[in-house]
């Protein structure tokens, strides 16, 4: 009698350990955001888990191009807002709040949620105010999330826009480099490249005549000093959005073939492309070795806007590879 006494309270002591280490392996805790063109790490743990998000919108004033200013809504204060990475089968928790300083109410829809409105639904805040929404990330892939509060085209117009990876359970091929790229049209209310403060137009974004079509944000965001940079021999994956909210784009990197491109973001991916093209609200993921050092230049290949400000560059550092690229004289 007493043996048996003594067996089931050291059962009970081993159960209770194991729920309890069951219970912190499943809860990940804060997801690790990235500003763009910057990727949050790949996450190693092979099991679903509780995560949680926290994102703030952020109504405030930046840099369109050189010497034009504009009042851009964001998340976080960026555009793109920040990159988020999941896991097929996280539950995750997203806090938004909006700053009191905000002029409008905010919410948002990401394309990775399955229910009602994204999850604007459950996220409309008012300056000041804040929402939680909890969901399943039940499909893996790259999704754009973006402000869908009334009137939707003027949210994600002013830059309210991101891209959510949700990493397949048994998680992505470990590449080089990767980053973070997302496309955008802008409406001012001066003409291209006219200088000093730039109010929105929204004349022209019902008319989808844009002045500034750019990569992340701003003209020269991946340029110059801003360009991206890799060796000779690297695997680059792009992860590639277009949050519009009008115009599509038709994304080329001049001097490379992608190896692989995950159309739409699709789970199994198509060889040897040369330009994909990527739908308003939609995304993709391009890989690519890079064989000869140089400078390649990222481009929306609809190519008259490359003079509206879409253009990048990856500059490829490494030793010469003449028997695959060479000036003869």
């Amino acid at each position: 009698m007493l043996k048996k006494f003594l067996v089931i309270p050291l059962f009970l002591v081993v159960f209770l350990a194991t729920m309890a280490g069951c219970a912190k392996a499943s809860s990940a805790g804060e997801v690790s955001l990235a500003t763009a063109p910057e990727v949050p790490p790949s996450i190693t743990r092979t099991q679903p888990a509780t995560v949680t998000i926290g994102l703030e919108t952020i109504e405030k004033r930046g840099q369109m191009a050189d010497g034009v200013e504009y009042d851009y809504w964001t998340f976080n204060g960026t555009v793109p807002g920040p990159m988020i990475r999941v896991k097929e089968g996280d539950t995750v928790e997203l806090t938004l709040k909006n700053n009191a300083g905000s002029k409008h109410a905010h919410n948002i829809d990401l394309h990775a949620v399955t229910g009602p409105g994204g999850g604007a639904v459950a996220t409309n805040v008012a300056p000041g105010q804040e929402a939680t929404l909890r969901f399943k990330a039940l499909n893996p892939g790259l999704y754009i999330y973006h402000c869908a509060t009334a009137p939707v085209p003027d949210h994600i117009a002013n830059g309210m826009y991101g891209l959510i990876l949700v990493e397949p359970r048994n998680g992505l091929a470990k590449v080089d480099k990767e980053f973070y790229v997302v496309q955008g049209d802008f409406y001012t209310e001066g003409k291209l490249g006219e200088k000093g403060f730039q109010a929105y137009n929204r004349g022209k974004m019902l008319a989808e005549q844009p002045e500034y079509v750019v990569f992340n944000g701003a003209v020269g965001s991946l340029t110059s000093d801003n360009a991206l940079k890799a060796n000779v021999g690297d695997k680059v994956r792009i992860y590639f959005g277009v949050g519009g909210p009008n115009k599509v784009s038709s994304f080329h990197v001049i001097g490379e073939i992608f190896d692989a491109v995950y159309p739409e973001a699709a789970s199994e991916p198509v060889h040897n492309v040369q330009t994909t093209l990527v739908p308003s609200g939609g995304a993709t993921i391009v890989e690519f070795k890079v064989e000869v050092p140089g400078t390649y230049i990222l481009v929306d290949h609809s190519i008259a806007r490359i003079e509206r400000g879409a253009v990048g560059l990856i500059v490829v550092e490494g030793p010469e590879a003449p028997d695959i690229y060479h000036k003869v004289r």
